[in-house]
């Protein structure tokens, strides 16, 4: 007799090296790729304009390489544990296929399908999203992960990877109404960001091919250069599983430090993994009394800090719903040790715009930046302005993205208010809003290292 299943995809929206459907289409004779606009996650905080743009570009070049095989993605909207039990009792689905995920919401999303599904198998798959799965690697004596990264990459580098899964040469689709690919707009309304880059695997493809021709070689030199933009810019593309993370790590071309950056991504799935309230509390508690949201605060969202720096990472996150991950450490310092703003006001900033807003890395980087999360050296501070000159010795990142300092020649773009006044009177651009070194200073003390603690 033949058998059905439904594919349900999440967070991996490709068709190449993609286990949870290759395993599918393998195991069973009929298989119903689906996705489902979930009402739990439309109506969330972490919906937002320009990730909806994004997965709804993926969703339609994931539904073009479907009708390549013969099927197309079968779209529905509510709530999802319900929509895809009506589709199994249509198709009479042996199976549901899904790729198991780090958060709090994507366990229980596993749980209430369980639930929903009675009668019909629900076969998780751990190895789709992630190099190394959460849970796969464990420390001694028991803890459910791992908090320190450099002990984790050791035993991450030495894991056998799976093999790489091609592309399935055909779908057997049952008869089933596929519903209408959404917009954009059907996913979420809202003021876009009006540089972002085109979702799908395709695009994203097409970005790590040219990536691994132009500057995947030197990514060691130029990883940090602001100015040179030489990363990979394969995080969104990483966050909706455009690109297959293991494939990717496997490239020929692809260096040991950007590996390491996508271990990174595995270390902070695993803590989120066991610790999923981590989004919203310190993974450890400091004792902080963070100030809330203020003049400040909105000044570093809006990109007028006055320190050209800052201003310029800001200023590329609103307009291409990406940062550079050096400039994400430098304007997550000055908001959360130099201000001393709470570091979930940046978290969710963060969310509203990046395409790439990852749940774990975002929380967990924040976290990190902040001295509450996995960073040993949890009171370390630093010069904005050192970090200006080491990352933008020649001012070229701030004068992209800040056009007010466009005519100031040189390094002096990132110290304005020392320019003679006549010069700083034509500039319409604000003097800084906060001495860093005080600023740090006050932070140390407030976090108790001023008086020995």
């Amino acid at each position: 007799m033949a058998s059905t299943a439904i594919v349900l995809f999440t967070r991996d929206l490709r068709v190449r090296d993609n286990p949870t459907l290759w395993r599918a289409v393998h195991d069973h004779d009929r298989v119903v790729p689906m996705f489902v606009l979930d009402d739990d996650i439309l109506n969330g905080d972490f919906n937002r304009p320009n990730r909806a743009t994004f997965l709804a570009q993926s969703l339609a070049d994931l539904d073009q390489s479907l009708r390549g095989l013969g099927a197309g993605l079968v779209i529905r909207r509510g709530r999802l544990d319900r929509e895809v039990a009506d589709v199994a009792r249509s198709v009479r689905a042996d199976a549901v296929h899904v790729s198991l995920d780090a958060s709090g919401y994507s366990t229980g999303r596993v749980k209430r399908l369980q639930a929903a599904l009675r009668g019909v198998e629900v076969v998780g798959h751990d190895e789709t999203l992630f190099v190394v799965p959460p849970g796969r690697i464990r420390p001694s004596g028991g803890a459910d992960h791992m908090s320190v990264f450099g002990a984790y990459y050791r035993r991450w580098e030495k894991q056998d990877r799976r093999r790489l899964f091609g592309t399935p040469k055909a779908i057997d689709l049952p008869r089933i109404a596929r519903g209408r690919l959404p917009s954009p707009d059907d996913i979420c309304r809202g003021d876009r960001s009006p540089n972002l880059a085109h979702g799908g695997e395709t695009a994203g493809r097409r970005r790590l091919a040219a990536w691994l021709k132009k500057d995947a070689a030197r990514y060691a030199e130029l990883h940090d250069d602001l100015a040179a933009d030489a990363t990979s810019r394969l995080s969104p593309y990483l966050h909706f599983g455009c690109i297959s993370p293991v494939e990717l790590v496997s490239r020929k071309g692809v260096v040991a430090e950007f590996v390491r950056q996508v271990a990174w991504r595995d270390f902070h799935a695993q803590v989120l993994s066991a610790r999923p309230g981590s989004t919203r509390r310190d993974y450890r508690h400091r004792g902080d009394r963070w100030h809330g949201a203020n003049e400040d605060f909105e000044a570093w969202k809006a990109g007028r800090t006055g320190l050209p720096i800052v201003d310029a990472g800001m200023r590329q996150l609103a307009e291409e719903g990406w940062m550079h991950n050096r400039a994400r450490l430098i304007v997550g310092h000055l908001l959360v040790k130099t201000l001393y703003v709470d570091w979930r006001l940046g978290a969710q900033h963060f969310v509203d715009l990046l395409v790439d807003g990852d749940t774990s890395n975002n929380t967990m980087n924040w976290q990190w930046v902040a001295g509450t999360g996995t960073d040993s050296r949890y009171n370390r501070t630093f010069s904005i302005d050192s970090q200006a000159k080491r990352f933008d010795p020649r001012g070229d990142y701030v004068r992209r993205y800040v056009p007010e300092l466009r005519g100031i020649d040189g390094p002096a773009v990132h110290r304005p208010w020392t320019l003679p006044d006549e010069v700083r009177d034509g500039l319409d651009y604000p003097d800084p809003i906060v001495d860093v070194a005080e600023g740090n200073r006050r932070f140390l003390q407030a976090r108790g290292v001023a008086r020995g603690a």
